[in-house]
């Protein structure tokens, strides 16, 4: 069996010196149909490396009912990986950040009472030491000394930005260790003397993420990593996308230099992301530096491999800058695929969130969705209003709204609150019943806000009084799209004239072949899509990203359906599908 293991200069590979030439490539953001062929393209690339992280939230939404099949079954990527020749790293965290929902921790995890996350909590660490043996189960029989191609395993996740609580990361090294992890362990932190000193311990070989100044930024390395190999675990060649923001690129030459800068000085490199991927369904993180940005639903990423997994000019820019330094393959490399183009109209179905007004127990104040045991991304909050004058308005307001709420009274839309635009409240008119149908928009993945409630936060106030008595109900857009497939409204009837939510439309589009598409959101609100039952994600008419990528195992031969489960008001009821994506302007 091959060896792995890390000398005073060097990785080592069966006792040799070894330059890692890595990508990132997250296995749940790619269809599992098509992991083969991004993982194909990276060896084109001349990688030879593939590294993961783990979504333990992916995995195991709810406690103890843990997933590794399908679009989870990382042994199968893994098993991949290695038919085509490649090593692995994986990174378990149990943190990951990733611009991933709650930055992989488990909803059930984050909101448990008093827990301390990321650290020696006894009760984290609980949790923790059951999910991080259940990935082992996994990963032991798939390292290198076992003839598998995991070469690498990642303690944490730039940890030293978080904390620095040491006891925390020894516990993590004792249970990798115990569950059989033999391969060497490393950390990852930003090149800054206070967070590489907080984010390791000795024993674990410190990397370093960065995308831009190659030499001072491995300098600062060597200074915490006194031998060993120097490795940028996470080389930043594009940047990630928020709602309402601008399509963030990097430019191709610039990107090649940094790449070139990073290996001629001879260190190992983690491609981050060689492909992005998309975020699919409701998994999309969000940031919160002073601002709540929620992550759009292409994770793109400017990368070698876009969303559609097509090389870009930066794969061939990157191909001929790793040729300098390590063989790369003597092998076509695929060109852009052609996707079609096609419309046809939107036939609306009815209502999607609308219940009846008692529907739920009755609360004092507003639940949040955690005390509601809500996994959906919707809550619809329904109580009576106090009498007023006809024709009067009235200053609705919560202690703060997580994330957007949708309000109406006695079933008309009356306005938005986003917590994006810092809004905490509305004028109303006089009604009797007010319905809030609130949105959680994406999870915060970064910093302190890890976890933190969502829904309708702190008593809520109509002109400065309390209002109280509150009925909640969780709504999952998947359930709703499978109640409209068991018993949808007569196609093109007019549902809409008594309904307080929103509303559901459906088109079908004939194709030739299976093919990945690019489905156009444009003259549309706010909302999710399907594709034959699949849920593509999340659409907004703020931008940037204007197509949802369609993975070509969803479609097939013959009549498509695709469903909009709208949020606010369709502008345009129509579907098209576009052959190239529009993910907005560009911003370098």
């Amino acid at each position: 069996m091959a060896t792995f293991s890390i000398g005073e200069t060097d990785f080592l590979r069966d006792g040799q010196p070894h330059r890692i030439l890595s990508g990132a490539l997250h296995y749940f953001r790619v269809h599992p149909d098509q992991w083969q062929d991004r993982i194909r393209k990276a060896r084109l690339m001349g990688l030879n490396t593939i590294e993961t992280y783990v979504a333990w939230n992916a995995h195991e939404p709810r406690r103890c009912e843990w997933d590794a099949t399908g679009a989870n079954d990382l042994g199968r990527f893994l098993d991949l990986v290695a038919a085509e020749g490649l090593d692995a790293i994986v990174r378990p965290g149990p943190y990951i950040c990733a611009e991933w929902h709650n930055g992989g921790l488990p909803v059930w995890l984050t909101r448990a009472e008093g827990i301390r996350l990321r650290s020696s909590d006894p009760a984290f660490l609980a949790e923790v030491d059951a999910y991080l043996r259940r990935v082992s189960e996994i990963l032991v029989p798939r390292q290198i000394d076992r003839g598998g191609p995991v070469v690498l395993v990642q303690i944490e996740n730039e940890y030293g930005a978080y904390g620095d609580d040491a006891a925390y990361l020894h516990e993590l090294v004792r249970i990798t260790r115990d569950s059989g992890i033999t391969v060497p362990l490393t950390t990852v932190d930003q090149p800054q003397d206070r967070m590489l000193r907080g984010g390791s311990i000795p024993g674990l070989h410190r990397t370093a993420s960065f995308g831009s100044h190659a030499a001072r930024r491995l300098e600062t390395l060597r200074a915490h990593q006194a031998t060993g190999p120097l490795m940028c675990s996470e080389f930043w060649d594009g940047w990630f996308d928020w709602w309402g923001g601008a399509h963030h690129t990097t430019g191709v030459e610039d990107a090649a230099a940094e790449l070139d800068a990073l290996l001629s000085a001879g260190a190992s490199v983690n491609i981050y992301m060689f492909h992005g991927g998309t975020n699919f369904g409701l998994t999309n993180g969000a940031n919160h530096k002073g601002r709540y940005l929620p992550i759009t639903t292409s994770y793109d990423y400017d990368a070698p491999l876009d969303e559609a997994g097509d090389p870009t000019e930066k794969f061939h820019a990157f191909r001929a800058v790793i040729a300098r330094y390590a063989p790369v393959p003597d092998e076509p490399v695929p060109s852009s695929a052609s996707r079609p183009s096609a419309c046809a109209p939107l036939v609306p179905l009815g209502a999607w969130t609308a219940g009846p007004a008692a529907a739920g127990p009755m609360h004092e104040d507003p639940p949040s969705f955690e005390a509601l045991d809500a996994l959906a991304p919707l809550v619809r909050y329904v109580t009576e209003l106090p009498p007023a004058a006809t024709g009067s308005t009235r200053l609705l307001a919560f202690g703060e709204v997580r994330d957007a709420a949708h309000v109406a009274v006695d079933g008309v839309p009356v306005g938005r609150i986003s917590r994006t635009a810092g809004e905490r409240s509305l004028r109303i008119p006089s009604g009797r019943r007010l319905t809030v149908l609130v949105e959680e928009q994406g999870r915060v993945n970064y910093d302190h806000r890890l976890g933190e409630a969502k829904g309708l936060i702190g008593t809520a106030t109509l002109d400065g009084e309390p209002l109280h008595g509150w009925r909640a109900v969780p709504i999952d857009p998947t359930a709703a799209f499978t109640s409209l497939e068991a018993d949808p409204a007569p196609p093109g009837a007019d549902a809409f004239d008594s309904v307080d939510g929103p509303s559901a439309w459906r088109a079908e589009i004939a194709l030739d072949a299976p093919s990945d598409l690019f489905l156009d959101t444009a003259g549309w609100g706010e909302g999710y899509a399907f594709a034959n039952g699949f849920l593509l994600g999340r659409y907004r008419r703020t931008g940037p990203q204007r197509t949802l990528f369609v993975p070509e195992p969803v479609t097939r031969a013959g009549a498509n359906t695709f469903t909009v489960m709208e949020l606010e008001h369709l502008d345009d009821p129509t579907l098209r599908l576009v052959p190239e994506a529009l993910l907005g302007p560009r911003e370098e």
